[in-house]
Parts: structure tokens; sequence; C-alpha cells
């Protein structure tokens, strides 16, 4: 908690300095597309622009899969939980 609150502040403080990681994640779309820069610039942006796109589309296609993971187990544990305390209900 106490370092969300510190990172919070210094955000709200513009003393953050991530220009140089985001110049480096553009960087690393652009070399994915055009490492020996033989593509027009606008046609190497435009590609990095869809690589971008598609990455971020992978993660969320992971982060929803692991979600939906977690809850289709979350249920099946409810359900052994609700069927075990059931039966020792009728046993009592």
């Amino acid at each position: 908690m106490r370092g969300q609150i510190g990172a919070n502040t210094v955000h709200a403080r513009g003393k953050t300095n991530t220009g140089p990681a985001r110049e480096a994640l553009e960087q690393t779309f652009l070399d994915a597309v055009d490492r020996d820069r033989v593509l027009p610039e606008e046609e190497r942006n435009r590609r990095a622009a869809y690589a971008k796109k598609a990455h971020y589309a992978r993660l969320g296609l992971a982060s929803a899969r692991a979600r939906r993971l977690a809850a289709e187990r979350d249920s099946a544990e409810t359900s052994t939980a609700e069927l075990n305390r059931d039966r020792q209900a009728d046993h009592a």
C-alpha cells in the first residue's frame, strides 16, 4: 500500500521519467518489422503500429484466458466445498 501511495505521489508531481522506456519499447516494434531499415519510414511506422496492436491483443487474450480459468477453478472449488458440506449435513 505504501508503494502505491508513493508511486501515485510521484506521478501526481509529474516527476516520472518513463520516456526512455517508452522509446525503447517503440523501438522493439520498429525492429521487429524492419530491422535493416529498408522500408520507407511511413510504411515502417504503419507496420510497427500493427505489430504493437497485435502484441497487446495477445496480452489481452492471455489475460482473459487466465481470468476464465481462475473463475472456473474457483467455481469448481466452491461446488466441491458445497457438496462436502451437504454430505456432512446428511450424516449428522
